[in-house]
Formats: C-alpha cells, sequence, structure tokens
C-alpha cells in the first residue's frame, strides 16, 4: 500500500534532498495504448523527482507499469501527456531526433531485465557498441569497453562470445555497457528479474558499487522488496499512479520477497 512519509528520520532525509540538485524529473505523465474501446491506460498521473546521487527504488508487481515509465524516461517511449525533464530541461519526445540520440547515449544509461546483448560479438565488443554509435574510435572504444568489463569482475571474459557467459555474466556485461557512456543517470529494469538468488544479490551489491564509485543517480523498477529495502526511498505504482512507499521486508531479509 502507498503511504505518506511520516518518521523522523525519513523527514531529515527528504530535507537534506531538497537541498541537492534536481537531476531528473517527470510531472504528470500519462500513457495509453490503442485508441476507443481498445485503449489501455498504464501510467495515470506519474511524477517523480530524482535528484543527485539518489537511488531509488520503484516497487510493483509485474504488469503494473514500471517498464513503461523507465522508458519514457529515457525516451525511448513518447507519453501520451505529461513531461520529462533532464536538467531542467524538457525533453520533447517528438522534436530534434538527433538532439534525442545524444540524451540515450550520454545523459541515460538503460539496464534492461533481459540483457539484450548480441551473442556472436564477444564481451568487449558489445560494451563499445554505444560509443561506436556515437563516432568513436574502434580501439579507444574497444579500450574503455575492457576497463569497464574489469570494473564488473569480467577483465578475463572479455573476449568471449556473449552466448558463451552465464547469466549472471551477460547482466554484469550489461552493466557495463550502460555505463561506459559515462551516463549521469542510471534506469534499470528488473535487473535481477531472471537471475536466481545468489546472482541477484551479487548483480544488486555491484549496481549499490558503482552507483557509489561514480556518483550516478539511479533509478531501480523492481517487485521485489527486500532489494528495494537497500535503496535511498521506494516508490509504490499503483493504477497508474505513483506514492511513497515502505518497505514491507528487510534489508538483510532474502530477495525473494517480492511485491503485490
Amino acid at each position: 500500500m502507498i503511504q505518506p512519509q511520516d518518521s523522523t528520520s525519513q523527514a531529515v532525509r527528504a530535507s537534506a534532498r531538497d537541498t541537492t540538485l534536481l537531476v531528473m524529473e517527470a510531472r504528470s505523465l500519462k500513457k495509453i495504448y490503442g485508441s476507443g474501446e481498445k485503449s489501455l491506460l498504464v501510467l495515470s498521473d506519474a511524477s517523480l523527482s530524482l535528484r543527485q546521487g539518489e537511488m531509488v527504488a520503484i516497487v510493483a508487481p509485474s504488469g503494473a507499469g514500471k517498464s513503461t515509465l523507465l522508458h519514457l524516461l529515457a525516451a525511448l517511449d513518447t507519453p501520451t501527456s505529461g513531461t520529462v525533464y533532464f536538467a531542467n530541461k524538457a525533453i520533447e519526445t517528438n522534436d530534434d531526433d538527433a538532439a534525442l540520440a545524444e540524451f540515450r547515449n550520454r545523459a541515460v544509461g538503460f539496464l534492461w531485465q533481459r540483457h539484450q546483448l548480441l551473442p556472436d560479438f564477444t564481451a568487449a565488443e558489445n560494451v563499445a557498441m554505444p560509443l561506436l554509435l556515437r563516432g568513436e574510435d574502434f580501439t579507444r572504444a574497444l579500450g574503455m569497453a575492457r576497463k569497464w568489463l574489469a570494473e564488473v569482475g569480467l577483465e578475463n571474459r572479455a573476449d568471449h562470445r556473449a552466448g558463451e557467459l552465464s547469466g549472471g555474466e551477460q547482466q554484469r556485461v550489461a552493466i557495463a555497457r550502460a555505463l561506459v557512456t559515462g551516463p549521469t543517470v542510471l534506469l534499470a529494469d528488473e535487473p535481477t528479474g531472471d537471475l536466481d538468488e545468489q546472482n541477484a544479490w551479487a548483480v544488486f551489491e555491484l549496481l549499490e558499487r558503482l552507483h557509489r564509485m561514480h556518483g550516478l543517480t539511479s533509478l531501480i523498477a523492481t517487485h521485489n522488496l527486500a532489494l528495494a529495502a537497500r535503496c535511498d526511498r521506494i516508490l509504490g505504482l499503483e493504477h497508474g499512479v505513483l506514492g511513497t512507499r515502505g518497505a514491507a521486508a528487510s534489508a538483510s531479509g532474502a530477495p525473494g520477497g517480492e511485491a503485490s
């Protein structure tokens, strides 16, 4: 159940956030698929603010609209109404294609639930892909990719094809690919959803470490309450509306606890 923040510690954290730079904001996002009798309302009034250095979780069951919201924030989809702001500037998803490509490539790193790697390319080539798409020299791009693979503990797997890696390794490659461009914001869509319990914790702990080390602002969509409890704030998504939610599982609990 979405509920108001009313504890002293939450109030202190909220006060501290008010003095921190606002990085990304969404105002009254609505998303409707289809039209007429076949229309489907996914988001009805989704508003949020992400401040520099925050790690925020969005908790909701599968099908509640978490992926849709992240796609709108990343300018991978267009809202029916409402506006997304980055660094206090509106992102007009139907305006300048070159500017949108620049935003997607440099401002935001997107981590998919299913890693979306190219199986016949090596881990290093997969990580280098966003750099190559923006015109970086191949040798430099590959060098940056190897650096990031070392950051996620896969320096010895850089020349293995993605299809030869385990599920946990593939998701680590995907993390490196999401961060190789040096984004300000990391948007992670169920990053542990396809992993077993051990790998889920390992991947989440890696995300926490990289978040701190690189001064990221991170928004993580999950249905896993125990993992969400490790974040600075938890938002719930119910009936297309975002609101503050309390954690129903402790941070030390098993990561199998799910939102309902």
